[in-house]
């Protein structure tokens, strides 16, 4: 009998435990890089009143929680592995749920919950499988720092990373009428960068621009779109088709019409027109005089007045905007005629003025002014002298080149003496590398504390950088010049986008674990076939026990018989039993 029950209790133990395992929760959970995710467990704290418990990561063990997070003694958290890992619900109810602060890839894995009920094997114990996955980088907000006649500097503040190192961020540039198919496509791989300045843009053009963050897993969606129209400049081209035409001995008409339309960068406000005289005898003109007229019309005219007889003269006309004045255009030297006299005889009048000369000729009134003498008391005064120091200007910067890659270039510098007061800032001129720096394209403005800049270049081709450091007295030399050639633009590599949700508001996911439905199947059956064989092997060793004891009524049927004879046993069952005490 004491074997029997030794062997039913294992069984009984074995049941349990198997029991134990099926009963287990196996919730799976998936969340989001960056969200907030609760794991539930809960037990009946009013029937059972408020037990300690433990949160753990990996298996549930024995005892306790293996890698414990956190631990409560029912009443409040008494520890915890970080900040991050909370118990949010109604202790006093006995909501004992695990909320996990901004998730991570690394957060990913098997949680156990373990509550203290008193007794044995009474504990409860819920376990969840959680799965982090990292997303596609959230999309930036874009401004604008500074807008200058040919450039755009772009700002932006860091944004999650949805998991992953971000990678690069693209840029998109197009006129505002285009469509983004034409757009420039930039990609700057410094994840560091928090803006960006773009160049050799158009002037009083409006653009459109936005940007795109990349991580390993793709892209994100679209920033803000700004538009963004660059500030005019001065007319690059001059006015067209002067002409000059004498009209007499004292007028010339001038007319022309403006510039091109793409060279005005900007609306024409006025033109200025500059002429003088050419002194054939010394070969060489004389003092310039100056008209301005206001850009109303197509085609412009303006006459000349008050000019000399028989005379050269040079015209120039340029183009005004509010950034500035353009080039002049010029026409061939024209000539007034001669001058032609008439003379009349006045009658009746007196000898002194019996004759008078007129002629077509018209001075500029001449204005008479008489001499005034005016007394001053004289006094010496003596001053008390004074210091001029002279201002010192700031070494300029040593400008090196980082990086250039495709139309993006990466700059770096490093400040000199500062002179006698502290550097405010610096500026970077950059032009054509055929062009003077007299006609220099941009000039960017950089802050005292910066020592390095991105810049983008729309129209890829070959130029020259140089800069400059200023301080409150004086602006310092030219630094070093780099020429620089960029490549090709807006021929940029398309990542392939994979589609996740970035959805942060669908905290977590939950799924029914394809292994608790197995396990709802699968432990029964194991359960059954387990009971079964161990039923069967206890009977077997019982019967190997008693072997030499064992003894069994045996039937003889004989051999002669048929298959359809019939064979009579006795008709008391315990004839056929198993034991001691049967007869022979």
């Amino acid at each position: 009998m004491s074997i029997s029950g030794s062997i039913h209790l294992s069984l009984c133990c074995i049941l349990f435990f198997y029991l134990w395992l099926g009963c287990m929760s196996a919730e799976a959970l998936i969340a989001t890089v960056g969200t907030d995710v609760t794991l539930i467990c809960n037990y009946d704290a009013r029937k059972q009143g408020r037990l300690s418990m433990c949160w753990g990561r990996g298996a549930i063990p024995n005892r306790g929680c293996g890698n414990e997070v956190i631990r409560s003694d029912g009443a409040s958290v008494i520890s915890r592995l970080s900040e991050r890992y909370q118990l949010l619900g109604n202790l006093g109810e006995g909501d004992v749920s695990l909320t996990i602060r901004q998730v991570v890839e690394s957060d990913s894995g098997t949680y156990g919950c373990r509550v203290d009920i008193p007794g044995w094997f009474n504990d409860l114990k819920r376990q969840l499988t959680l799965t982090v996955n990292a997303v596609r980088p959230n999309p930036l907000k874009i401004d604008t720092r500074e807008v200058k006649e040919r450039m755009v500097t772009v700002h932006w503040t860091p944004v999650f990373d949805g998991g992953r190192p971000i990678t690069a961020y693209r840029i998109h540039l197009k006129n505002k009428q285009a469509p983004w198919d034409t757009a420039v496509v930039t990609e700057v791989s410094n994840a560091d960068l928090t803006q960006v300045t773009l160049v050799d843009l158009r002037p009083s053009k409006t653009y459109n621009l936005r940007m795109y963050v990349i991580n390993s897993l793709g892209m994100s969606e679209s920033s803000n779109v700004l538009t963004v129209t660059t500030k005019e400049a001065a007319p690059e081209g001059p006015p067209l088709d002067m002409q000059l035409v004498a009209l007499s001995s004292h007028s010339i008409e001038v007319t022309w019409k403006p510039p091109r339309a793409e060279l005005r960068n900007g609306v024409l406000r006025s033109y200025s027109i500059s002429y003088r005289e050419f002194d054939p005898a010394g070969k060489q003109f004389k003092r310039w005089q100056h008209l301005s007229l206001t850009a109303t019309h197509e085609v412009e005219s303006v006459v000349l007045k008050n000019l000399k007889p028989s005379t050269e003269y040079g015209v120039i006309i340029q183009a005004k905007t509010n950034g500035g004045i353009g080039p002049a255009s010029t026409a061939p030297l024209c000539s007034t005629p001669d001058e032609v006299y008439e003379t009349t005889t006045a009658t009746g009048m007196s000898s002194s003025t019996a004759a008078t000369m007129r002629t077509q000729y018209s001075t500029p009134a001449l204005t008479t002014s008489t001499s005034t003498v005016e007394f001053f008391s004289v006094s010496t005064v003596w001053e008390q002298g004074t210091t001029i120091i002279t201002p010192v200007a700031p070494d300029p910067p040593v400008v090196e080149l980082k990086e250039v890659k495709d139309n993006t270039i990466s700059l770096l510098w490093t400040a000199g003496f500062e002179g006698y007061s502290p550097i405010t800032g610096y500026f970077l001129e950059y032009k054509a590398a055929n062009a003077s720096w007299d006609y220099t394209k941009t000039v960017v403005d950089f802050g005292p504390n910066q020592t390095e800049a991105t810049i983008i270049e729309i129209n890829p081709s070959t130029y020259n950088i140089r800069m400059f450091s200023k301080n409150s007295q004086a602006t310092s030399r030219a630094s070093n010049i780099l020429t620089i050639t960029t490549g090709e633009a807006g021929h940029q590599r398309e990542l392939p986008i994979t589609t996740i949700s970035t959805d942060t508001n669908s905290v977590v996911t939950v799924e029914d674990s394809q292994s608790g439905h197995l396990a709802a199947i699968i432990v029964p059956v194991v359960l059954v076939v387990l009971i079964v064989a161990i039923v069967t092997t206890w009977q077997l060793r019982r019967l190997k026990q008693k072997k030499g004891n064992l003894h069994m009524t045996s039937v003889w049927i004989p051999l002669g018989l048929k298959d359809s004879t019939e064979v009579n046993f006795p008709p008391n069952p315990a004839a056929l039993r198993f034991g001691p005490d049967t007869e022979n």
